[in-house]
């Protein structure tokens, strides 16, 4: 990240603009008083859905399928919200899990089709995002369209079927559900047996499988998980303003690619995970303020983006040259394999 820090601060002294000013508004923007809101609103799904992606990753499967079992979810809590008999915190709740649900079910055909089929997880998981999203389109445009509207868009939310908000602001009960989620992370990871067989997995699969991992299991398991947090995210955003699911809203943000560029940044790790969304989010709403301020086009913080990509590329492409470079011990216990062909980082 710092090396990318760096290389934006020599494209705006190339473009004339002052570096100091820019990253300046870039923080201002995105935790003055104005900015802390929006910053933990854009959190709480960059966080979610980097969490979602890093559960699977950390097992060196990748889930290209973030947006597909996101909307699902959004569309289940959606009809959970306007047909639930149940008081209104309870269907609050219902449509949590039914978002969950969703997500974790359509992220669990991904992992039958690599198990049962053969497809390749990334062929899968990207693949089911398409249908997913057209189905969830078709049901916001017709059967759940809301009356003499010209937006597709459902009904909103009956009163009370929403999350509870901090004061006046946009952040929502939402955003603590995804910090229990990465703290549920963190233990699951460093103080559970399911969390070494997932690192040991990322490691080296057949290591990993000669002591004894069950690869189809985990994969089934793992592609549960992540789908029921996107699908969590999902039902986030549709119980928060506007309170309906809008056809396209979940996904024009980009937030499954920043999520997965926050765990690969992280290398899944629960806490850098955290720490790569935080500054993500930093930039997409700094970048607002950056482009208000002093007129530097926010496209710069996306340039920061694919900067700190390349980095990550290349760290990964070179990770022993990096740690002989850095006279450090090799932290992996067991040698590494070659990538399969099924998508594996190891």
């Amino acid at each position: 990240m710092l090396a990318g820090v760096v290389i934006g601060a020599l494209f705006l002294v190339g473009t004339g603009a002052d570096p100091v000013a820019a990253y300046g508004a870039v923080l201002s923007g995105s935790l003055g008083a104005d900015g802390i809101g929006p910053t933990l609103t854009t959190l709480t799904s960059v966080l979610g859905l980097a969490l979602a992606l890093a559960v699977p990753l950390r097992a060196g499967l990748i889930n290209l399928g973030g947006d597909g079992q996101m909307v699902l979810g959004g569309m289940a809590a959606a009809v959970t919200g306007l047909y639930s008999p149940l008081p209104a915190p309870l269907t609050v709740v219902l449509a949590l899990l039914a978002g969950m649900a969703a997500g974790a079910g359509y992220a669990a055909l991904a992992a039958l089709c690599e198990n049962r089929f053969g497809v390749p997880l990334l062929v899968s998981s990207l693949l089911l995002s398409y249908p997913a999203a057209s189905f969830a389109s078709y049901l916001a445009r017709y059967p759940l369209k809301e009356p003499g509207s010209s937006l597709p868009q459902t009904r909103q939310l009956p009163v009370g079927v929403a999350l509870p908000a901090f004061g006046s602001s946009t952040v929502t009960v939402g955003l603590l559900l995804v910090v229990v989620a990465a703290a549920t992370y963190w233990f699951t990871d460093r103080r559970t047996a399911f969390g070494y067989e997932m690192r040991m997995t990322g490691l080296n699969s057949r290591f990993a499988a000669y002591a004894g991992v069950e690869r189809k299991g985990l994969t089934l398991r793992l592609l549960a998980v992540s789908g029921s947090l996107a699908g969590l995210v999902g039902a986030i955003g549709v119980l928060s303003f506007p309170y309906r699911f809008l056809d396209g809203s979940l996904t024009a943000s980009g937030y499954t690619w920043t999520g997965l560029t926050a765990a690969l940044l992280a290398g899944a790790a629960p806490v850098g995970t955290v720490l790569a969304s935080f500054f993500f989010a930093v930039l997409q709403v700094g970048g607002l303020s950056m482009e208000r301020t002093t007129e530097v086009p926010r496209e710069l913080t996306q340039v920061l983006q694919a900067i700190v990509i390349v980095f990550l590329a290349a760290r990964l492409r070179f990770p022993r040259f990096a740690r002989r470079r850095d006279n450090k011990p090799f932290d992996n216990p067991v040698p590494q394999g070659p990538q399969s062909s099924q998508g594996e980082l190891v």
